[in-house]
C-alpha cells in the first residue's frame, strides 16, 4: 500500500500521476451490465458491478465492486443416465431423473435409492 493513499487530503489526480509513474495503469470499464463468477456449484452475479482494470508489470487485475448474489446451479443431468437408471429399476424417465438430481447425478446412489 502506498502511503497517504486514501487519507485525508490525497489528491486523486495526484495518486493517479504517482501510479503511472510506477507503471501501473487504472481503466474503469465503461456499461458493465453483468459480471457472473462460475463455480462448480453456484453461479455468483454482480448485476450492479463497477469493474476496474490495474495493469502493472504487463499483469491485467480486475476489480469488481457491488453486491454479490449466490445462485446455486442444477446438477445437468445426461439422458443416457436417465435411460440406465430407469431401465435398471424399473421406474419412468421422471422418477429416474429426480433420483439423479436428488443424488448430484450419481448413477449408483439414484439405482440404490430406488431399488430399495
Amino acid at each position: 500500500m502506498l502511503p497517504g493513499i486514501g487519507g485525508r487530503g490525497m489528491n486523486p489526480a495526484k495518486v493517479k500521476q504517482m501510479m503511472k509513474q510506477m507503471g501501473i495503469n487504472v481503466n474503469e470499464i465503461n456499461d458493465v451490465q453483468q459480471v457472473i463468477i462460475r463455480t462448480p456449484d453456484k453461479d455468483i452475479v454482480f448485476n450492479d458491478a463497477s469493474v476496474s482494470v490495474m495493469t502493472a508489470q504487463g499483469v491485467d487485475t480486475y476489480q469488481i465492486v457491488g453486491t454479490p448474489e449466490e445462485i446455486a446451479r442444477e446438477v445437468e443431468i445426461p439422458e443416457d443416465d436417465v435411460r440406465l437408471v430407469a431401465e435398471q429399476t424399473g421406474v419412468p424417465a421422471e422418477k429416474a431423473r429426480q433420483a439423479l438430481k436428488d443424488a448430484n447425478g450419481d448413477l449408483a446412489e439414484a439405482i440404490l435409492a430406488l431399488s430399495s
